[in-house]
């Protein structure tokens, strides 16, 4: 199992998504501030936990399909945190690609040191703790945004954002494995 090689599988697709949904709508993501970004990060995961609770659905999106929304908020989230106002509403699908690319890298990296020092302990989770590790990085975030982004000794938003990528992407793969066993 090649943890860097099946996390590069999950977020191809991801960026597939989220380049089609650019060519389809723009940049309208940018009009969003990062407190409604929270929010709709908030709202599914909240679904995928409700879900996992009633193991029921009434709306047929997958709960592969939220994770990987998931993941493409959380990403949106980090450019929002990069680009300021002045940059404008409606950006390139050259430059949206290469802040999306930007922002898989370091989650990328990120995740292989983690991978390193924690022994890939994630393949030992239950998928709802995925779930409530994404909800618990979320309440973290909106905290941090309730105190104006200020901390004073926990990371930042954007280490909270890179976690909730990560923790998606894990469910992800493990749903993957899960399936082929």
């Amino acid at each position: 199992m090649d943890t860097l090689a099946q996390y590069d599988a999950v977020m191809a697709k991801c960026k597939e998504i989220f380049l089609k949904k650019t060519r389809d709508y723009g940049t309208a993501w940018r009009i969003l501030r990062p407190t409604s970004l929270t929010d709709q990060l908030y709202i599914k995961a909240k679904r995928i936990r409700n879900l996992e609770e009633t193991k029921t659905q009434k709306i047929a999106d997958s709960i592969d399909s939220e994770y990987q929304g998931i993941i493409n908020y959380a990403i949106m989230a980090l450019i929002q945190l990069e680009l300021d106002e002045a940059a404008g509403l409606e950006l390139e699908a050259i430059k949206v690609e290469a802040l999306y690319d930007a922002q898989t890298q370091i989650i990328r990296d990120l995740l292989a040191l983690k991978n390193h020092d924690y022994g890939e302990a994630w393949r030992d989770m239950r998928m709802s703790s995925f779930t409530d590790m994404i909800l618990m990085k979320l309440l973290r975030i909106k905290q941090i945004e309730e105190n104006e982004g200020k901390t004073l000794i926990s990371e930042g938003l954007d280490a909270n954002y890179q976690d909730i990528v990560n923790y998606a992407v894990f469910a992800l793969i493990k749903k993957v494995e899960e399936l082929r066993s």
